[in-house]
């Protein structure tokens, strides 16, 4: 049984469970910003989570932007059970060569990865030695993918605190 979570699921098929707002953006930019609906807020409808941006002038930019927004929002908030999966998803083993992982914190796989990161931790009692085994790749490797977004650093060490353990440094 393959792992899915809502942030690692093509924007299409994302989009479906969604509610999409188009809004005129509020702040400087001139004429055409008053004009034009050019903000896009996105909110999933099964978990009620938005996402929204307005810094560009073209709508389709800004609906990019948010969706990679909200991507980011489901991978933190949301939790997937991964204890039956084999292995780790394709995107990940793509992303994990020579134990390295190789992703810009930027880039719309980003996501997806912290998604299954946080899920694998959640499903080895937030031991990174233990998920970073299963991930191929190591411990440390893993921490440093982590640290790439602070918010997911900072709910496994909330996680881990709970029960007893250090935080991650």
């Amino acid at each position: 049984m393959p792992w899915k979570h809502p942030a690692s699921l093509p924007s299409s098929e994302l989009m479906n469970d969604c509610q999409v707002a188009r809004t005129r953006a509020p702040g400087p930019g001139g004429q055409r910003r008053n004009k034009v609906e050019t903000a896009v807020r996105i909110t999933h409808s099964p978990t009620g989570l938005m996402a929204s941006a307005s810094e560009r002038r073209n709508q389709h930019e800004n609906q990019e932007m948010a969706l990679f927004r909200l991507r980011l929002k489901l991978a933190l908030e949301l939790r997937s059970p991964i204890e039956n999966v084999p292995q780790p998803s394709d995107l990940w083993q793509s992303r994990c060569r020579k134990g390295r992982i190789a992703v810009n914190s930027g880039h719309m796989d980003f996501p997806a990865l912290i998604a299954e990161a946080l899920d694998v931790l959640m499903a080895r009692d937030w031991e990174p030695q233990s998920a970073a085994k299963w991930f191929s790749c190591s411990a440390s490797q893993l921490i440093k993918f982590l640290k790439q977004e602070m918010k997911a650093m900072a709910w496994v060490n909330k996680q881990r605190i709970s029960q007893g353990k250090h935080p991650l440094r």
